[in-house]
């Protein structure tokens, strides 16, 4: 197993405070509102908070690889890459919801040893590290910890939306909801955190990127639960962009049946 050491944590960390230090000033402000095309501020969120990240890991790493949303791939192939995207949940951001977040991973090999959701206006943070627990901080408090749930049936399902599954993707969809005792919508990001703190059972989306689900691996999984594709594979960077996520293993035999119809 890798080893993760502080610095590395300690630079993620230091990547989600100089993310959100550019993001809060523009969330809900006049001029997100008034904002007409490229030029929104939405978009100069997302681009100078990627900024600042890939600036504090060059100056801390510089042989390390970044791929990110919206600045591209800097080798892409090396030994440790991180892989960030500034605004998980742009809807939610352009309409004043706080249900988005940023979001920081480190590859080790391609393998994602450590991610961050850090969701900057209510002052959560979920840290995940490989091998450890792990870590939510909050003003409110609270424990990183899935919640036991054995069955479909009883589980909470979450997704972002429902416009992001294709027609191939739609019955295997209809199937899991179907048989879920509620779904609810929305959330993006965010809805993984709340499956990493016991609210919700099953987080399930699709056409994601690598910089969707890279963070979100070793945060789930250090609060108990697992992060597969739709066939219960290990996510890597060739996935076809369809996640699943289970707050209680015991759930992810059967609803990967539901989503493949085995």
């Amino acid at each position: 197993m890798t080893l993760i050491g502080e610095d590395l944590i300690q630079a993620a960390e230091a990547a989600a405070h100089a993310a959100g230090t550019v993001i809060r000033p523009l969330f809900r402000s006049a001029l997100l509102v008034e904002a007409k095309g490229d030029a929104s501020p939405v978009t100069r969120a997302d681009k100078e908070a990627e900024e600042a990240i890939r600036a504090l890991i060059a100056a801390r790493f510089p042989g390390h690889g970044v791929i990110g949303e919206e600045h591209g791939a800097d080798r892409p192939d090396a030994e440790w890459v991180w892989v960030v995207d500034p605004i998980d949940g742009t809807r939610a951001f352009v309409t004043g919801r706080p249900l988005f977040g940023s979001l920081i991973a480190l590859l080790h090999r391609g393998r994602p040893v450590l991610g961050i959701i850090d969701q900057p206006v209510t002052g959560e943070r979920w840290l995940g590290v490989a091998g450890q627990p792990t870590r939510f901080r909050a003003p409110l408090g609270g424990t990183a910890a899935c919640r036991p749930c054995a069955a479909v049936e009883e589980a909470e399902l979450s997704c972002t939306s429902p416009d992001m599954f294709l027609p191939p993707d739609r019955p295997g969809f209809e199937r899991l909801r179907a048989a879920a005792r509620r779904v609810t919508w929305g959330g993006d990001c965010y809805s993984y955190g709340l499956l990493a703190i016991g609210l919700v059972d099953i987080v399930v989306d699709a056409t994601m990127k690598i910089w969707d689900w890279a963070a979100l691996v070793p945060v789930v999984e250090g609060a108990g639960g697992r992060v597969t594709g739709w066939r219960g594979e290990v996510l890597t960077a060739e996935a076809d962009g369809r996640v699943l996520a289970v707050g209680d293993p015991a759930l992810l035999p059967e609803a990967v049946a539901l989503l493949t119809d085995r």
